[in-house]
């Protein structure tokens, strides 16, 4: 029994040292990568950021939607420039790429590996985030769409009440 327990411990550990380790050609990859990437810095280093307009925008977004009851007025417009058709969502519209969780990584050894900001401080998700959904404001169901292919996504705090392109439209959620 004792053998045993010594033959499984040391496969055990047998496995775990060849899934920790890197391949030559992985990390010649990573070398080639990391080398490529200090030679474009040392050519065009990345400039500071003085007036960080994006934080400030980021700033504003937070402060218009921790307003309690602000409404978000959704308008899709097709690819002619007319509008055709809106949402009153309780809240902004949320992309499918947005998560409660951090944006983690897994690489091949299962290390996690935190994607890090943008220079301009904010996360970014590389995933089609075409999709959106929400409350909606008056009924209380849940809403989906999608943006892209003619048809572009308008976003207000406000209804658009005196714009020509929205004279007629009724909210997409209303019954």
């Amino acid at each position: 029994m004792r053998k045993l327990m010594l033959a499984i411990t040391l496969s055990v550990i047998a496995v775990l040292l060849v899934a920790g380790c890197e391949s030559e050609s992985e990390r010649s990859e990573v070398d080639t990568q990391q080398g490529n990437y200090d030679k474009l810095v040392d050519m065009e280093p990345a400039l500071e950021v003085t007036n960080p307009k994006t934080r400030e925008t980021v700033n504003f977004f937070t402060e218009t939607w921790n307003e309690e009851g602000q409404l978000a007025y959704v308008y899709l417009q097709n690819n002619e420039g007319n509008m055709i058709g809106y949402y009153a969502l309780d809240g902004p519209p949320v992309s499918m790429c947005t998560a409660l969780t951090p944006p983690d990584r897994q690489r091949y050894n299962d290390s996690p590996v935190r994607v890090a900001p943008g220079i301009d401080g904010v996360y970014r998700s590389s995933e089609d985030c075409s999709r959106y959904y929400g409350k909606d404001a008056s009924t209380g169901s849940y809403v989906e769409f999608t943006v892209g292919m003619g048809i572009n996504m308008l976003l207000y705090t406000e209804p658009l009440d005196n714009h020509p392109n929205v004279e007629n439209l009724a909210p997409k959620g209303d019954k």
